[in-house]
């Protein structure tokens, strides 16, 4: 199993010493096993849920808040045109 930490460590981008990899190998081994079971569960019949509770969220109502602003915050810029920023030119 060895090998199989080692290659999946080299595929994230995680450097291992010997001692971590041997360690994780059987946490790995371990991990896969249950994830195994997991896929053995006879889920027939059970709707696919994304949270284990039966509640909805909250929703704030859809209006808006922070109004246009647009001159209050270009007031101190040096330079606008058109609602637009002006900045000098940095690419010849």
């Amino acid at each position: 199993m060895e090998i199989d930490v080692r290659k999946v460590a080299m595929l994230s981008r995680i450097r291992l010493t010997d001692d971590e990899a041997a360690e994780l190998g059987p946490q790995l081994s371990s991990i896969l096993g249950y994830v195994e079971q997991l896929g053995k569960v006879d889920t027939d019949g059970v709707p696919p849920t994304a949270h284990p509770h039966d509640a909805a969220m909250p929703l704030r109502a859809n209006v808006v808040t922070n109004g246009n602003r647009r001159e209050e915050l270009q007031a101190p810029a040096p330079k606008t045109e058109s609602g637009l920023y002006v900045v000098p030119k940095v690419i010849e």
